[in-house]
């Protein structure tokens, strides 16, 4: 991941993609929506699908142009809004150390900013980008919707099922890794064949990066995560790999769960094949993903890219033996 970021033509692009992110942020009427905006996306973030809709322009053989540059931010400026949405839905007061805009700010001002960040990144993939590429940013986040939706259906519930919670994460995160690599695609004027092509590779990363942080919140530190871990088991979401983990799920304290049961149940997983089944299942995707690239001739963006998914496992596989050992 860190070789993807430091490329010197993505890091000159991403900086682009910063300044037109600020804009857009700040470009309402209204002087406290632009504060509130410029707060969630200066809260920090390694800009990772902006970066991959970048590097798929490049690979590509199409240099980031303006139209690619607001592409990449308008993928940003969705996955700040929705995380805003996130932070509200969950209650949630502090994010990467900083407080959430609901906590600041209350309910309501919060939802509103969100709803202008994702409305922005709309409007400005319309008026500056294209009319196709407006329209996989409008569906992308109708499946970020309904995938939330879906995870918010089975809080709690002891029959969730794998493909359930597939279905649930690749709307609310993978689609939209999909989504910036199929932008920088139609903005290449690349072939259709190769448009899908990309697209399947982003969305097989995005299953990746959700799938590995939904482990890390089971075996890493609440140190290493910057928020507590288990979260998600406090608002009972029943992850990919705590499934894989052959626990039964209708012995987990439900609603309610205490800080002590918290900690028990994660003992418990972590003692289980959890994290090996999660790591392989992870390892097939990114064959999945790496089988899904067309021919680049780009030999440094083939590399970047057929290299990322793996790296990326390598890395949270890492931080899950640091866990293990400490």
């Amino acid at each position: 991941m860190d070789q993807l970021l430091r490329n010197p033509a993505i890091a000159a692009g991403l900086a682009k993609v910063e300044a037109r992110i600020r804009r857009l942020s700040g470009s309402s009427a209204l002087p406290a929506i632009n504060a509130g905006a410029g707060r969630v996306v200066s809260a920090g973030g390694k800009r990772l699908r902006p970066a991959m809709t970048l590097a798929t322009s490049l690979a590509l053989g199409k240099t980031p142009d303006r139209r690619v540059i607001t592409a990449a931010a308008c993928v940003e400026l969705v996955h700040a809004g929705s995380l805003v949405h996130d932070d509200l839905m969950d209650g949630a007061t502090e994010r990467r150390g900083a407080r959430t805009l609901n906590a600041e700010l209350g309910d309501g001002k919060a939802l509103v900013i969100g709803d202008f960040m994702l409305a922005r990144a709309g409007l400005a993939a319309i008026t500056h980008v294209s009319r196709p590429v407006a329209e996989v940013l409008a569906a992308t986040v109708v499946e970020l919707a309904e995938g939330q939706f879906l995870e918010t259906a089975t809080l709690f519930d002891a029959a969730r099922t794998r493909e359930s919670a597939l279905r649930s994460i690749t709307g609310k995160t993978a689609a939209l890794f999909r989504a910036g690599c199929l932008m920088a695609a139609v903005c290449a004027h690349a072939p259709a064949e190769d448009r899908a092509r990309m697209a399947t590779y982003g969305e097989k990363f995005g299953l990746i990066f959700q799938v590995l942080d939904d482990l890390l919140d089971l075996t890493a530190t609440s140190e290493q995560l910057g928020k507590p871990a288990g979260n998600d088991l406090r608002q009972g979401v029943y992850s990919l790999p705590l499934l894989m983990s052959g626990l039964d799920l209708g012995e987990l304290p439900g609603r309610g769960i205490t800080d002590e049961q918290v900690a028990e149940v994660l003992r418990r997983v972590r003692a289980s094949r959890m994290t090996a089944e999660t790591i392989a299942y992870c390892r097939g995707l990114a064959a999945d993903a790496v089988a899904a690239l067309p021919v680049i001739h780009d030999r440094e963006m083939a590399g970047l890219l057929y290299g990322l998914p793996s790296a990326y496992i390598d890395h949270a596989e890492r931080l899950t033996h640091l866990t293990s050992v400490s």
